[in-house]
């Protein structure tokens, strides 16, 4: 029976005292973040200087100042993002290393991928990692995303377990002890598969940093972005990544593709793209219940209603995007994802997902599919009970009103927030 979790406090805490402990620790650190002293940080760590692109300090810049703007941060929250920023300039500094050294690692060639795309919380997560089980297919478990190259000399011990693994695990584990809701929503284990907007952002490129600050500057930023170059630097990172380890056929899902079909196309044309489709409302509720959650300890106040209104837009602009441009998929290489209809088999979608990608389904690719459902049912642990009325003063029925250019080119989309 799934056991159904209300969090009452998310615009004003409640915290325990290790809470309590960490939060006013977090008001008193001071953490700079001066481009100049995070390049140099990157070089410390790695020994490289090479960062492949010069134009990828003025997007470093950029990023910085939209995070100064966001006066709201705790200490904490400025630590996470310069950890971050640091982690991606020295996993690019190593990328660009891995390629001078191994040249004919650009000479891999990839087979047409299965590109997952769609809004976030609308069960893109549970589909990569479904479709993740069929071994034809190369993914990217969340181990793999902070170091995607590993360190000369850094193998795996007689145990046979990559460090990078444990270093994720690990991680993993303190995540769960400072936020332990958080798994409920969007649970982040080692094995689990992830997103390659996290492999994009070595190019610092996409939306990520939004999950962890209020900046629209870069939001704005980014929108003027090449991001035909950008995806072209994704398709070498994924070359890269399968001369490491193959197999060369990939499955992929990244929500901001819904606002860069064209870039995405052009660079994947055979692709076969799974097109998740699910209430907006519901999703908007969902992301902005786990964003709030995590702001505890990433802010000083919640500041619940501007999140709101800021992901409200964030959502409207996706969705504007995804109808704009849906087109640019072939019909013979799309498939439609209705939520409802997904959660109720979604092993027989996966298995027409598959088909449609020119693969057969055998027992094997079914048993895995199968037992992967199983293993991962909906709520195992527990279910997050939502009210965007009480925690962020919004009425479904607006919203619904202000999405209903989306509902309306996908009619087959079932309300679900009343």
């Amino acid at each position: 029976m799934t056991t159904d979790i209300r969090i009452e406090d998310l615009a004003e805490p409640r915290r325990n005292a290790a809470e309590q402990s960490i939060y006013e620790m977090s008001l008193s650190m001071e953490v700079d973040l001066n481009p100049d002293l995070l390049v140099a940080a990157a070089h410390r760590r790695t020994g490289l200087e090479d960062f492949g692109d010069p134009r990828l300090l003025d997007r470093l810049a950029a990023q910085v100042v939209a995070v100064e703007a966001d006066t709201g941060l705790s200490g904490l929250g400025r630590f996470l993002i310069r950890r971050r920023l640091v982690g991606l300039l020295a996993a690019r500094l190593r990328l660009e290393d891995f390629v001078r050294r191994h040249p004919d690692a650009l000479d891999v060639e990839l087979e047409p991928p299965i590109i997952v795309v769609g809004l976030p919380r609308s069960g893109t997560t549970h589909l990569v990692n479904l479709l993740a089980t069929d071994q034809r297919f190369r993914s990217l478990p969340w181990w793999e995303v902070a170091e995607p190259i590993p360190v000369l000399g850094d193998g795996p011990g007689r145990d046979g377990i990559d460090p990078r693994y444990q270093r994720s695990q690990a991680e993993y584990l303190a995540a769960n002890e400072v936020s332990p809701l958080t798994s409920l929503m969007h649970d982040r284990p080692p094995s689990s598969i992830e997103e390659e907007c996290e492999l994009l952002d070595l190019d610092l490129c996409t939306y990520v940093l939004e999950w962890s600050a209020r900046v629209p500057g870069w939001r704005d930023h980014a929108e003027r972005l090449d991001q035909f170059a950008h995806y072209a630097f994704l398709r070498r990172e994924l070359q890269v990544l399968s001369y490491l380890r193959g197999p060369n056929r990939w499955v992929l899902k990244c929500p901001q593709h819904l606002e860069r079909l064209g870039p995405l196309m052009e660079t994947f044309p055979a692709a076969t793209v799974a097109f998740t489709l699910r209430d907006p409302v519901a999703v908007l509720q969902s992301a902005i219940t786990m964003l709030a959650y995590g702001d505890r300890n990433r802010r000083v106040h919640i500041e619940a209603e501007q999140l709101a209104e800021y992901w409200a837009d964030r959502v409207e602009r996706l969705l504007n995007a995804a109808v704009r441009d849906a087109h640019l998929i072939p019909e013979n290489q799309r498939i439609d994802v209705e939520f409802g209809e997904f959660m109720g088999d979604d092993v027989a979608m996966a298995s027409r997902i598959i088909e449609m990608a020119g693969l057969e389904v055998t027992d094997t690719v079914r048993s895995g599919l199968a037992s992967y459902v199983d293993a991962n049912p909906r709520g195992k642990d527990g279910r997050i009970v939502y009210n965007l009325r009480e925690d962020f003063g919004l009425e479904p029925e607006a919203l619904y009103e202000r999405y209903s250019f989306y509902l309306d080119a996908f009619p087959q989309i079932r309300k679900e927030v009343r």
